[in-house]
C-alpha cells in the first residue's frame, strides 16, 4: 500500500510518569515509521485516568519529545477532554445492544479466567453502581488482522471476555477511548509495543460495531531488563535524562535496538543527525519478530 499520501501515525503515552528507554522504543518506531512514509506523527496524552496521572507528568513528557528532536505535528490531543466525543460513541453502541451495564466486582468472578457475562440479560444487582461492557458474544468475532512484524494473527475476543468501556466510578476505559481517538484522528498505522498485541482484538470489535475504519498494527519488541522483567514505570524504569550526550547515546541505542544497524560513528552525531539517517534509512522489514529484547548495556 502505498502510504505517502494519507500515512497518519500517533504516539500516545499515559503520563504516569516520565518516559524511559522502552518508552522511546515505541515514540521512536512510530516517529520513523510515519516520517519515512512522508506521513504526519501526532502525539495523544492518554490521561483519562486522573489517579494514574500525577500533576505535570504531561509536560514531562513533552519536553522529553523535544529534547530528542520528536517533534509532532499539529495540536497535542488530551484524552480528558474528550468525553462527549466517548459518550456518543458509548450510546451508539448501547442503541445495536452491543454495551450494557454491569453490576459484578471483580472480586464475584475471580474464579472464572475472564468476566462470564452474568449482566447480559439484566443487571444482577440493581441499584448498585454500573460498568458499561462490550458484549463480545454479539460483536464480530473472530478478528484476524496481518501485524506488520508478527504476520496474521487471529483471536476470539469473547474468549477474552467482555471488555469494560467506562467503569463504575464513570472514567472510560482505554479500549472504548483509542478506538474513538484513532477513528476521529484519521490514523492510517498504530506503531506500538508487543504488549498491546492482544488488546487488538477488542479494538478490532469496536471499530467493526462503530463503522470506523481498521488501521495497519506493527507491534514492536518489548524492552526488558536483564532479568526478563518489562521495563515500565511501575518497575521504576529510569527516567529518559535530557543533557546532550545522554540524548544522543539513547537515540543511538534505541535505533539500534530497532535493528537499523546504524554506523558506530553516528553515536557521536547530533540528535538531529542521527533522526536525519534512521528516516532514511528506516526498514521495519530488518525488524526480528522477537517478543522481547534486553536493556542495552550501559557504556
Amino acid at each position: 500500500m502505498d502510504t505517502s499520501s494519507r500515512y497518519r501515525g500517533r504516539f500516545a503515552p499515559t503520563p504516569s510518569g516520565p518516559l524511559h528507554f522502552g518508552s522511546l522504543i515505541a515514540a521512536l518506531g512510530s516517529y520513523l515509521d510515519a516520517r519515512a512514509a512522508g506521513g504526519e506523527w501526532h502525539l495523544r496524552i492518554e490521561d483519562i485516568d486522573p489517579p494514574r496521572c500525577p500533576e505535570g507528568a504531561a509536560d514531562t513528557i513533552l519536553a522529553q519529545l523535544e529534547a530528542f528532536g520528536l517533534h509532532w505535528d499539529g495540536p497535542v490531543v488530551y484524552q480528558s477532554r474528550r468525553h462527549e466525543a466517548y459518550q456518543h460513541a458509548l450510546e451508539q453502541l448501547i442503541e445495536r445492544g452491543l454495551a450494557y451495564p454491569c453490576s459484578c466486582s471483580r472480586k464475584q468472578w475471580q474464579a472464572y479466567a475472564v468476566y462470564p457475562g452474568w449482566c447480559r440479560e439484566g443487571l444482577c444487582e440493581p441499584g448498585k453502581p454500573v460498568a458499561w461492557r462490550l458484549r463480545s458474544d454479539l460483536a464480530r468475532r473472530p478478528i484476524y488482522w496481518q501485524d506488520r512484524l508478527f504476520g496474521e494473527q487471529r483471536f476470539d475476543p469473547a474468549e477474552l471476555g467482555d471488555v469494560v468501556l467506562k467503569r463504575k466510578e464513570g472514567l472510560w476505559a482505554y479500549q472504548l477511548a483509542v478506538v474513538v481517538d484513532d477513528a476521529e484522528q484519521g490514523m492510517s498505522d498504530i506503531v506500538r509495543g508487543v504488549d498491546l498485541l492482544d488488546n487488538t482484538p477488542w479494538q478490532g470489535q469496536l471499530q467493526a460495531a462503530l463503522g470506523y475504519p481498521v488501521p495497519r498494527y506493527l507491534h514492536l519488541p518489548l524492552i526488558v531488563t536483564r532479568e526478563g522483567q518489562k521495563l515500565s514505570k511501575q518497575n521504576l524504569a529510569p527516567a529518559l535524562a535530557c543533557h546532550p550526550d545522554a540524548v544522543r547515546l539513547a537515540l543511538f541505542q534505541a535505533i539500534t535496538a530497532l535493528d537499523q544497524a546504524p554506523p558506530a560513528d553516528l553515536a557521536d552525531a547530533s540528535p538531529a543527525r542521527q533522526l536525519e539517517w534512521a528516516v532514511g534509512h528506516w526498514r521495519p522489514e530488518h525488524l526480528r519478530p522477537l517478543r522481547e529484547r534486553p536493556l542495552p548495556e550501559e557504556d
